[in-house]
């Protein structure tokens, strides 16, 4: 097969990695891709939001699969697109990625199959949100109802701090995103990511993890995109499982299907899991990044297999191989990140690195120039390792780290500490 994954960061990197394990793939392109996975992978200058270029690229290059990596191209109709033109892609249509794309569509869609998440309202004006935040109370949640990068929330501990991100999204922070804004309940308890396929009729769950999104450690300062991930979770018992795929996954899938948007694609439930009872936080409508990272380590050659099955509908046939490992990742990313930072650092040590099914270095935003790595981004590598333990795994992956020769980086040196 040749197959064509669109993205340029560390998930994406993790994906080829995967894809390239299975003897289907006989010829990989990454859209635009990284310089890290120009090692591995051939890339392309592509436009991965322009549905009819990306179309026009499948067929020029003889695609037989497209796997959608982040969601900005779902969001523009790139899936649609390929699926009108007969191209197999990895992805839900524009109608279903709403569930990422609009916080308050999700919100709806949670209340007319009865899923539990927050407590909520939508506003489109600042001075009504700031009164209904000063009627609740807080902690409360601010969210921009559109998309973000991930980074258009806020966990407000004051009233005060809450008036600050409302004016801050109508204020254009976060530009059309901003335009609604959706104020949600504090919930507490421990956070879970769970990662399903669905084909818009069965579901098949093929991973957790738990992400570290703040900068700091101990879960401290301000969210980023992800400083590092561990899979499996262990707060994701069987019994907190099944309620979260009888309870929030399987109604939401029936809930798209009754609507005439079935889903097709990964679905990450990002959960909040109080005394053994999973609600929902937010869908996202492609894999978390780092979560990805450390779900290809553990699934290999066989991620391609589920993700054509689930494409070609026919995932009631296919089940998961797990090893009983574990997997971790940790975010190398540039002084400053997640505010101001620079570009063009050298990043030393890494091509002495290992680099097997237990130990990799992903690229999420690297640049190689005269043959020396540059830091080209704020989350620029994800050093991933596996263990028979979570420890183990942590041990290999900060083992790795320390062969990394880069002053102007900066990591987390607790990932994993809740789980340990």
């Amino acid at each position: 097969m040749n197959i064509l994954i669109l993205g340029s960061g560390g998930r994406e990197h993790s994906l080829a990695w995967a894809v390239l394990q299975n003897p289907k793939c006989d010829r990989l392109i990454v859209a635009p891709g990284n310089a890290g996975i120009a090692m591995i992978a051939d890339c392309a200058d592509l436009d991965v939001t322009d549905p009819e270029a990306v179309v026009v690229f499948a067929g020029e290059e003889s695609i037989d699969f497209v796997i959608i990596g982040p969601e900005a191209p779902l969001a523009a109709g790139v899936a649609d697109a390929l699926a009108a033109s007969g191209i197999a892609a990895f992805g839900p249509s524009a109608a279903a990625a709403r569930l990422e794309a609009s916080k308050a569509f999700t919100k709806e869609v949670c209340d007319a199959c009865g899923a539990p998440t927050a407590a909520w309202a939508r506003f489109t004006d600042a001075a009504a949100a700031r009164a209904h935040v000063s009627a609740q109370g807080a902690p409360i949640v601010v969210k921009a109802d559109g998309l973000a990068a991930g980074k258009g929330v806020v966990v407000a501990e004051t009233i005060a701090q809450a008036h600050a991100a409302i004016d801050e999204m109508f204020g254009g922070a976060f530009g059309a995103a901003g335009a609604e804004v959706v104020i949600e309940e504090f919930m507490a308890g421990e956070e879970a990511s769970f990662f399903v396929l669905s084909d818009g009729e069965t579901v098949l769950p093929i991973g957790t993890a738990q992400d570290h999104k703040r900068i700091g450690e101990g879960d401290t300062g301000p969210n980023t995109g992800g400083m590092g991930a561990y899979s499996p979770a262990p707060v994701m018992t069987a019994a907190v499982t099944e309620a979260a795929l009888d309870r929030i996954v399987r109604p939401t899938v029936a809930e798209m299907a009754r609507r005439g948007t079935p889903y097709r694609g990964v679905l990450y439930v990002g959960l909040m899991i109080e005394n053994g009872a999973p609600r929902l936080v937010e869908y996202n409508v492609r894999f978390g990044d780092p979560e990805c990272q450390v779900l290809m380590m553990r699934l290999g050659g066989q991620a391609l297999d589920l993700m054509l099955a689930c494409a070609e509908g026919r995932l009631a046939d296919m089940q998961v191989t797990w090893a009983e490992d574990h997997a971790l990742t940790v975010v190398m990313a540039a002084a400053g990140y997640p505010g101001d930072y620079g570009k063009g650092s050298v990043v030393g040590g890494l091509d002495a690195l290992p680099e097997d099914s237990h130990h990799m270095v992903f690229h999420a935003g690297t640049a190689r120039a005269e043959g020396l790595w540059r830091a080209n981004g704020g989350r620029v590598l994800n050093v991933t390792a596996r263990g028979a333990t979570l420890q183990e795994a942590r041990d290999r992956a900060y083992g790795m780290i320390k062969g990394i020769d880069w002053p102007e980086g900066v990591h987390r040196r607790d990932i994993g500490w809740r789980a340990l």
